[in-house]
């Protein structure tokens, strides 16, 4: 056996390994575990009617047309969150702003919310490649109440050990907030 070879082997098997460890042994990952695999894959629908989870079989034209209607007549801009069921840091995510009840107010104050799935399944190619290219997931676009972009966001820079940074999160939200009339 080749050098290479013999490598290879071992890195799959010490990845086979890892897969099947149960998730206690990861320390302070056991909780997040739980709650990125007791995620409904298929997406439920938030008030709005645009999807709350990352649903690959949804339209996100559709979704950006109906996310566009409301920004226009509610005053907001859009917040476009792009990810998938499979992606920890995206489940992270949504539990940071259920952790942070003042900074979900504040985006869903100002922005209508809604999700693009990227994933195997539906990879969205032809929607995504409007937008400037996501070198990780998962990634914010700012859209105008057009649907026009103003902002991409790399979420890596707003974690925080586990999470994320409440304070920068809060920063980059109201970087963007619409300017309202009194």
């Amino acid at each position: 056996m080749s050098r290479n070879s013999r490598w290879y082997t071992q890195g799959v098997a010490t990845l086979l390994s890892f897969a099947t460890l149960p998730a206690a042994t990861f320390g302070a990952w056991p909780e997040v575990t739980r709650r990125c695999l007791a995620q409904p894959a298929a997406a439920s629908a938030q008030q709005n009617g645009l999807a709350d989870g990352y649903d690959p079989r949804r339209d996100p034209d559709e979704d950006l047309a109906a996310a566009r209607a409301e920004a226009k007549k509610s005053g907001k801009k859009i917040f476009v969150e792009v990810g998938g069921e499979w992606c920890t840091w995206c489940h992270i995510l949504d539990q940071f702003f259920h952790e942070h009840p003042d900074l979900e107010l504040l985006r869903d104050k100002n922005y209508v919310s809604m999700k693009v799935s990227m994933s195997q399944e539906n990879p969205n190619r032809v929607f995504l490649s409007r937008f400037p290219y996501i070198h990780g997931y998962p990634h914010i676009f700012i859209l105008d109440a057009a649907g026009n972009l103003i902002h991409s966001q790399p979420t890596n820079v707003l974690e925080d050990g586990r999470s994320y940074n409440a304070k920068r999160f809060q920063k980059f939200l109201a970087q963007f907030v619409p300017k309202r009339s009194t």
